[in-house]
């Protein structure tokens, strides 16, 4: 077997969440697993982490482990998005090296909230919140009191049963660009919404 690494956007309004779930496969995994399995591979996705319902991603990071008769990945990558529904892509197939983990490996995770003054519209309404009106300034001020350590166990999903709360930011601001807001937090890890 030869582990290859994955990286992939997709529209998170088509699933369940990217984790795997014994109830559905309507889930990122679950739908690049059955892909996977039509071209003879039987290795589950590992990702980087994992995104909620609803939750977009641009570059996420998952490995699988390929049988020895897999080795042109341009023509891998090609086959999987021709098996794959147009919600998920697949921008990148690279051989790395068997140690290789994808969430254990990863350096940082990257969430950007979109925002945008006005009325909701149904060509943005998946990627956009819409608000009558920001303060740009002050949310930008503000938004590096997030930096450093913090304890986020009062923002844990009912029910949840983690041991550790405590995540590092290391960035956090805000811009704005073509009339949107975004809002930009890059840490060590979040948690589950």
């Amino acid at each position: 077997m030869n582990r290859a690494k994955i990286t992939l956007s997709y529209n998170g309004s088509a699933f369940m969440g990217s984790q795997q779930q014994p109830t559905t496969t309507n889930t990122v995994i679950g739908t690049l697993t059955i892909a996977l399995k039509r071209l003879k591979i039987a290795s589950v996705p590992k990702g980087s982490g994992r995104t909620d319902r609803g939750v977009h991603a641009t570059h996420q990071v998952m490995h699988i482990d390929l049988p020895h008769f897999w080795t042109d990945m341009r023509r891998l990558k090609d086959m999987l998005n021709l098996q794959l529904p147009p919600s998920v892509r697949i921008r990148r197939i690279e051989f790395v090296s068997p140690e290789f983990h994808a969430r254990y490996g990863a350096r940082k995770r990257v969430y950007r909230y979109i925002f945008k003054e006005g009325i909701s519209n149904p060509f943005e309404d998946d990627f956009v919140t819409f608000v009558p009106s920001l303060n740009r300034e002050l949310i930008s001020d503000a938004i590096t009191a997030f930096q450093g350590d913090h304890n986020f166990e009062l923002f844990k999903k009912s029910g949840d049963d983690m041991e550790h709360y405590v995540r590092r930011i290391y960035r956090a601001y805000a811009y704005s660009r073509q009339g949107y807001f975004i809002l930009v937090f890059e840490g060590n890890g979040f948690l589950r919404s």
